[in-house]
């Protein structure tokens, strides 16, 4: 295993973590969510993209 397939696990776990962090901040609503809900989902997007770039770069690299 590689460092390049470390950082596509990374980074998914990351995206997992954040959607579970969204998801309980909208569950239980409050001041915390009206904070940050914005801020996670935003960081949520990026290490989507962050993933896929990761992704597209191993797929070229082993073509």
């Amino acid at each position: 295993m590689n460092i390049l397939n470390l950082a596509i696990i990374g980074a998914l776990l990351m995206t997992v973590g954040l959607i579970g962090t969204g998801l309980w901040s909208m569950a239980h609503g409050g001041e915390f969510d009206r904070k940050h809900s914005t801020q996670i989902m935003f960081a949520r997007v990026g290490m989507q993209g962050i993933a896929f770039v990761l992704l597209l770069l191993a797929i070229y690299i082993a073509n």
